[in-house]
């Protein structure tokens, strides 16, 4: 069984039955299973076949899911990508990715044309149309990549029903999710088919999500999070998703309250904007069962006090990109527990061990090790990273964590300097690149910092060469690129950065001066 596979079979059972709601639109699940075959189709028409790798440059609307589970249909093994990243950033990742046919909003035509040429591997450019008129001024018959131009209703239209497809193995690299790398570039994580069915299917399980949700599907489609929770999940239960295209907390109240939403998927900061919503009235949510958390630790404060005002409880949990991600969440058959990302969910172990695989006793913290069905294949072509993260049929997630007497595990701090940005992670290394890339800085340290309204955010220590140069200079140069949540919110120039006797730079000296 697959993602694919099982959307049909539900669509056997549910034909009738609404699939998802977006901007007053209603799609069932007959509709939306014949439009994945249809796309499915047409994609085999342009000569996509079993293998090939296909990105998905969208944000929420139902192009994102037709387009995914149509490429998951033909055999395609499909690569989310961020919509408002750079050029830079997207263009390593197709590349890196092997992509041949990308799936794109149609605001992001312009960026595609200035880069056709640094993407020789791209033949198809499918174009969502999202946005009426969103290039009225440009004559595409004159672009570049006017040859690689496709309508993605065009596609849906040339396609045939049946569409049979080939046959898919468990095996199968069903997506490659990019995740912010510490050497500065992303690695691409492959999941099998069975890594993200099994962990729908047992998130589904374990949250009790089934025909009778509304689910509302705001955090973005192509993070992990959002796919497995909040569209795989009740998509293969029956369920309806209330697609979100961005988060607003008067979109969320409104919506919760039109379609009588029962269950809500976000991250702290969307929780912390809700509670602080002036107009925000808990009658609005209270069809909701429940609310899911995750993508960074959620302050008890928070939680206890989202709780509090709208009656609903908030259940954490933890996972990665490596795991599909899910491999803990608070039960909802015993005591949650503030502060405590949960225990196993059903089919997953976790253990916490020393510096030599040991397990270690409970309390203890060690780093946190993860086995199951829904632990990745590898990073693509990166053997190397691949051995050093799976080890012995584990999974080594680099957190450090503890675990109680009741099997409720607790993380005590994150991957080495991960900065966490409004759930979404940045790697210090990441922005530090940009930053050295500039020919007037000698030195560069990047760290978190506290934030009120984002959990984190990325603060930066620069020694520059140039005594003209400006903090508002460098704001400019990484807007060029970095994606807006990698942005640093403030630049400190110093004469030298701290370092040991080794010369390594001391983050933790740079803190201090933070703190101070």
């Amino acid at each position: 069984m697959n993602l694919s596979s099982r959307l049909g079979e539900t669509a056997k059972k549910y034909f009738d039955k609404p699939a998802y709601i977006f901007q007053g639109n209603i799609s069932t699940y007959a509709e939306l299973d014949g439009a994945v075959s249809k796309f499915a189709s047409g994609l085999e028409q342009l000569g996509i076949k079993k293998g090939d790798h296909i990105a998905l440059v969208l944000g929420n609307t139902p192009h994102f899911v037709i387009g995914f589970y149509g490429a998951l249909r033909v055999g395609a093994t499909v690569i989310p990508i961020n919509p408002i990243y750079t050029p830079d950033e997207i263009g390593y990742i197709v590349n890196n990715g092997d992509v041949r046919a990308v799936i794109m909003l149609d605001l992001l035509v312009p960026l595609f044309e200035k880069m056709n040429q640094h993407l020789p591997k791209v033949e198809h450019l499918i174009v969502c149309e999202t946005s009426p008129g969103a290039n009225n001024e440009l004559d595409v018959s004159k672009l570049s990549i006017y040859p690689k131009l496709k309508s993605f209703t065009e596609v849906v239209d040339t396609g045939n029903l049946p569409f049979p497809g080939p046959v898919l193995e468990d095996d199968d690299v069903a997506v490659i999710l990019y995740t912010s790398g510490t050497t500065g570039k992303p690695k691409g994580a492959m999941l099998t088919h069975l890594n993200l069915y099994s962990n729908a299917r047992d998130v589904a399980d374990y949250l009790k999500i089934s025909k009778e949700d509304q689910v509302i599907t705001t955090l973005p489609m192509f993070h992990v999070f959002c796919l497995t929770v909040a569209l795989n999940a009740p998509l293969m239960s029956g369920g309806t998703m209330l697609i979100v295209p961005k988060f607003s907390p008067k979109e969320i109240f409104k919506l919760a309250k039109e379609y009588e939403a029962t269950v809500f998927a976000g991250v702290p900061t969307m929780y912390n904007f809700l509670l602080q919503y002036p107009e925000g009235n808990p009658d609005d949510l209270s069809s909701l069962r429940l609310c899911i958390s995750g993508g960074a630790a959620m302050p008890v404060a928070l939680l206890k006090g989202f709780e509090q005002k709208f009656n609903v409880l908030v259940s954490e949990g933890y996972g990665l990109s490596e795991a599909s991600p899910v491999t803990c969440f608070n039960p909802l058959d015993r005591p949650r527990k503030p502060g405590s990302i949960g225990t196993n969910i059903v089919n997953v172990e976790n253990k916490i061990v020393d510096e030599n695989g040991d397990e270690v006793p409970e309390g203890q913290v060690g780093e946190l090790i993860v086995r199951g069905p829904n632990v990745m294949k590898g990073y693509y072509k990166m053997p190397e990273e691949s051995d050093a993260a799976l080890r012995n049929g584990w999974l080594y997630t680099g957190d450090l964590a503890r675990m109680d007497d009741e099997g409720y595990f607790y993380i005590v701090d994150r991957k080495k300097d991960m900065i966490i940005v409004g759930g979404y992670n940045v790697y210090p290394r990441e922005v530090e690149e940009v930053l050295y890339n500039h020919p007037d800085i000698v030195e560069a340290a990047v760290l978190g910092v506290p934030d009120p309204e984002q959990g984190e955010a990325v603060h930066c220590y620069v020694v520059k060469k140039n005594p003209d140069l400006t903090e508002d200079d460098l704001l400019v140069y990484c807007r060029e690129h970095l994606a807006k949540y990698k942005l640093p919110s403030k630049i400190e120039f110093i004469e030298e950065l701290p370092k040991n006797t080794t010369g390594k730079i001391l983050r933790r000296a740079l803190k201090d001066l933070v703190t101070k």
